[in-house]
């Protein structure tokens, strides 16, 4: 790993974070382990809107929902993944024999999540401020590049649209596949009761982005 360090321009102090935030749950079972990487993931991902919040208050003059939907582009799983991918981090990433031959070490999710688990590891190990440096110094160019996006908010579009019509409206996870660690789930959205959308993704929140746009597609036929 001591290429990625010094991509990042850290200096680690506890190795052991760093293995962790790079083992899959499937590697980790296969191996009998102690951790996989979720836990850090879990504390990445709250550092990784604090930082990215702290930016957009302190650099963008625009409302508070503009920044909510814009610290939802950067922090997406399409974002994550094309973070990671910057960062080559599908080259460190351990996986079970099984994921492994199914491309999980490439996979978006997976992927995405990575990139949050490091986070936390740079966080625990050597603080607030230098994971808020390395976190700025990957996402920033992304941010300041006019012709990179990562996402529409297609629930906040549709949402508008509805109240605009005073319609109810509704997101169901209707099918849920895949083992724990690599679950892939569909979601119907309704509009009066009325089915207008599906989505799959590996996230309930990817999924129902998809299903609202697929829903936005067939209002504006």
């Amino acid at each position: 790993m001591e290429e990625l360090f010094e991509l990042l321009k850290i200096k680690p102090k506890d190795l052991k974070y760093y293995t962790t935030a790079f083992q899959h749950s499937s590697y980790v079972n296969e191996n009998h382990l102690k951790n996989d990487y979720e836990r850090l993931e879990f504390l990445g991902d709250a550092v990784l809107e604090l930082v990215m919040s702290d930016y957009l208050f302190n650099n963008l003059n625009v409302k508070e929902g503009d920044m909510t939907k814009l610290r939802a582009s950067y922090v997406c799983e399409n974002a994550l993944y094309e973070y990671s991918i910057g960062l080559n981090l599908s080259k460190y990433i351990k996986v079970g024999h099984g994921e492994e031959i199914d491309g999980g070490r490439y996979k978006k999710v997976i992927m995405a999540d990575i990139f949050e688990a490091l986070m936390g590891a740079i966080y625990l190990d050597l603080g607030f401020a230098t994971v808020k440096r390395v976190i700025l110094n990957v996402t920033v160019p992304y941010i300041e590049d006019p012709k990179v996006t990562f996402f529409s908010d297609y629930k906040s579009a549709l949402q508008e649209f509805v109240q605009t019509e005073q319609r109810s409206l509704m997101y169901e996870v209707v099918d849920e596949q895949g083992p724990a660690h690599n679950k892939t789930f569909t979601v119907e959205v309704r509009i009066d009761d009325i089915l207008y959308g599906r989505g799959c993704a590996g996230s309930k929140k990817e999924a129902e982005q998809e299903a609202a746009k697929d829903a936005l597609k067939k209002l504006s036929v």
